[in-house]
């Protein structure tokens, strides 16, 4: 008997609950938390938003459901509670567990699913997805890709293209990682014998997405400084640090421990695929993992090759990984001493991942603190003559305000999210002040 034989009465409701544990227990973590960073430059735009604006880029990403999403609540509940915003990113999140733990399911078995299911539920090196709502657009993204590729298997109806066809068009209206998805799906009907002909369901969406670019996507905004063609040099170091740190992030580590942690599961993939042949699911999620991490690198390479393991890709890395090692697991022989090794493993891949992921989640607050100390300058200094026009309260948590005037218009219309909030943060107070007032006014 293998790994991939045992089957968990409940699993499915096991990770329900589970993941509705860890959810809960992430909101009590967040309960403090406010809007932050790239938020900004959406809550300050808003007011002035036509329906241009929703197929302009946020950067190089669409994002035309993810500026509806932020529309329709700040005209409902505004900035006066980040919990709105928190809620739909964890359904966000709970979404991409359960349809993982459904994909690994038919793939490797029930224990190896829920383990797959466990390990993205408290995947502390993907904090940055898990605890910013802005980043509810990736998690978007990556859900309806898991549909997409769901709905694809095991054959095509017209039902089913048409559910893979509307997911990922869907996928790529929040967000670029949509595009990992399109490929690793176009990828699968090309490889499957008797399925090319249904890639003419897909052509619509790369219609849509090339008129796309070419009238909005191409005019995104860039990171400082400019990516160039020296990043096609670039990407293979970034490819492999990103590969690297992803797999490392699943065991909750990070640095250079992540190359031989690569090592051992390009050794895994190897020797299960000399085994067996890989079928075109994993043969196409393993060219996405790698087109994921390639076309970051050729826009995000020129910051340097650390970049690719950010946080936020290492949850959208987890993903593929997931799924890919869930494979070469499910041969994995349950017996004897294996049992309590496998399930030690398990449990400690988890324990360390959850204890990590609240590391993060209790260390934000310092960082919430600063940002609330920020919002509470610019309320005190709003009728102060001494305010610069283009005063910026804080470059480093806040750096889209360069204008007083945008913020007040905003809270005006949409609420004050330090209403109420005492500082904390006398230091940054202070010098929030210091940043929005002209030198020698007083």
């Amino acid at each position: 008997m293998t790994v991939g034989d045992i089957r968990i009465r409940h699993a499915r409701l096991i990770v329900v609950v589970a993941a509705l544990a860890a959810s809960s227990a992430i909101l009590w973590l967040s309960r403090s938390y406010t809007f932050y960073f790239d938020e900004w430059s959406f809550i300050l735009t808003a007011p002035d938003w036509t329906w241009v604006t929703y197929l302009e880029p946020h950067n190089e990403h669409p994002s035309m459901l993810l500026r509806i999403i932020y529309a329709g609540l700040l005209d409902t509940v505004g900035l006066r509670s980040y919990l709105p915003y928190m809620l739909v990113l964890m359904a966000l999140h709970l979404a991409n567990v359960a349809l993982l733990f459904e994909v690994v399911r038919r793939r490797a078995g029930d224990l190896i699913a829920v383990a797959a299911g466990m390990g993205l539920l408290v995947l502390g090196m993907g904090w940055e997805d898990i605890l910013w709502a802005f980043q509810m657009a990736w998690l978007a993204s990556s859900a309806l890709g898991l549909a997409a590729l769901l709905a694809l298997q095991p054959r095509s109806t017209p039902a089913r293209m048409a559910v893979a066809a509307g997911a990922l068009t869907a996928s790529l209206m929040f967000s670029g990682i949509g595009l990992v998805f399109a490929i690793v799906a176009a990828l699968l009907l090309l490889l499957e014998p008797g399925r090319r002909k249904d890639l003419v369901w897909l052509m619509p969406t790369g219609v849509a997405l090339l008129a796309w670019y070419v009238a909005f996507g191409r005019l995104g905004t860039h990171p400082n400084p400019q990516p160039t063609a020296a990043n096609v040099f670039l990407v293979p170091q970034y490819e492999l640090w990103g590969l690297s740190q992803s797999a490392a992030g699943l065991i909750g580590e990070n640095g250079w421990i992540g190359a031989p942690i690569l090592g051992m599961a390009a050794v895994a993939l190897a020797l299960t695929w000399r085994r067996k042949r890989p079928d075109a699911v994993a043969l196409s999620l393993s060219v996405g993992l790698v087109a994921f991490y390639a076309i970051t690198g050729l826009t995000r390479a020129q910051l340097g090759y650390d970049q690719s393991g950010s946080s936020r890709y290492e949850y959208i890395g987890a993903v593929f990984w997931l799924i890919l090692l869930a494979d070469a697991a499910r041969a994995v022989p349950w017996r004897g001493t294996w049992r309590p090794a496998i399930l030690a493993c398990l449990f400690l891949m988890c324990f360390n991942s959850g204890v990590l992921l609240f590391s993060f989640a209790t260390a934000k607050v310092v960082v919430m603190q600063r940002q609330v100390a920020d919002l509470q300058a610019l309320a005190v200094e709003r009728n102060d003559p001494c305010l610069k026009p283009g005063g910026a309260v804080d470059p480093l948590v806040m750096p889209v305000e360069t204008s007083p005037a945008l913020y007040y218009r905003a809270i005006d219309r949409y609420g004050d999210p330090s209403a109420g909030i005492p500082v904390t943060d006398q230091v940054d107070f202070a010098r929030a002040r210091l940043n929005l007032v002209s030198s020698g006014c007083r």
